[in-house]
């Protein structure tokens, strides 16, 4: 038992020194002092920046509208450019609600006080997106292994199969990144995809939920590129709220989440393949991704997010 117990007590650690996990969910707990609660008159909602923040506040508007009918609040769509920004928003308490992208996740739970609970999901239940790593058509690149000596772009250091995932996996594949291979960052999946087709890059890995939504809006062309190489799914976009919002103001939130009907909106019709959201945890769903970041010595400082 002195190892589990370990192992938990030093992921607890992680948290940043203004909050506390008593009930070792790892993840910040609510204040004692009721008056440190908050229940903010209208509701700051973002979503995470991987692409044009301007295209995502319409295809939200509809969730947003459930959202404000049952939480009896208003709502206001908050468009950050950066994983960086949309952590130190909701840390200085202007974010309130967030989609938070797999890897800056533990960034947002450990520096900002974020509460994942809840995850864009099947009817089944089932949820996730692969890293993929994408080449042209009619490149000679067939495997991982391939990369080496090649212009690969990554997203971001902090995006998980952006750049923390092939860090993590890619060595057993026979390549090693910043070794095999110069390391350029694109700053998001969209512009490492683009950089691809364009023939900026040789190759790149990038989240397959991005990828597919691209295509589906014509801002590339299949044909063009092909799969290398994917990995075993990964969690997507977490959604939590910040950890001091009053008990009775997370419960709606969390009641306009998991009541949302995806049929029929412009968020369903953007995110094929999901219809609703479902319950999680970040000390389950995130296990993978903390020991991929952990593998890649990541520490939830603010400085690892401002290398981002």
């Amino acid at each position: 038992m002195a190892g589990p117990a370990f192992a938990q007590e030093a992921e607890t650690d992680a948290l940043d020194a203004q909050y506390t996990d008593a009930d070792g969910d790892l993840v910040a707990d609510a204040p004692e002092d009721e008056s440190a609660l908050r229940n903010p008159d209208t509701l700051i909602f973002a979503y995470t920046p991987v692409e044009d923040p301007a295209i995502y506040e319409d295809i939200w508007t509809p969730f947003i509208e459930h959202l404000e009918d049952v939480t009896g609040k208003d709502v206001q769509f908050f468009a950050v450019q950066s994983n960086s920004a949309q952590v130190e928003a909701m840390r200085s308490g202007r974010l309130h609600i967030a989609g938070f992208s797999t890897g800056p996740t533990p960034f947002a739970v450990n520096l900002a006080g974020a509460v994942p609970f809840a995850i864009m999901g099947a009817e089944d239940g089932q949820f996730g997106y692969k890293l993929q790593v994408y080449t042209q058509a009619d490149s000679d690149i067939q495997e991982v292994a391939d990369l080496a000596g090649k212009r690969v772009a990554h997203t971001s250091p902090t995006s998980n199969s952006g750049n923390q995932a092939p860090r993590a996996l890619f060595p057993d594949l026979g390549v090693v990144p910043d070794e095999d291979y110069e390391v350029s960052y694109s700053g998001s999946h969209d512009q490492s995809m683009l950089g691809v087709v364009a023939g900026d890059y040789d190759a790149a890995p990038v989240a397959s939920e991005v990828v597919d939504r691209m295509a589906e809006r014509g801002l590339y062309d299949p044909e063009e590129v092909r799969i290398v190489w994917e990995s075993d799914p990964f969690p997507t976009t977490s959604y939590a709220y910040a950890h001091d919002l009053a008990p009775e103001l997370k419960d709606s939130i969390e009641e306009a989440f998991f009541s949302f009907d995806f049929e029929g909106t412009a968020l369903g019709e953007e995110f094929a393949g999901v219809s609703k959201f479902i319950p999680i945890t970040y000390k389950d769903q995130w296990k993978v991704i903390r020991q991929i970041q952990k593998a890649n010595g990541v520490e939830y400082t603010p400085q690892g997010l401002a290398a981002e």
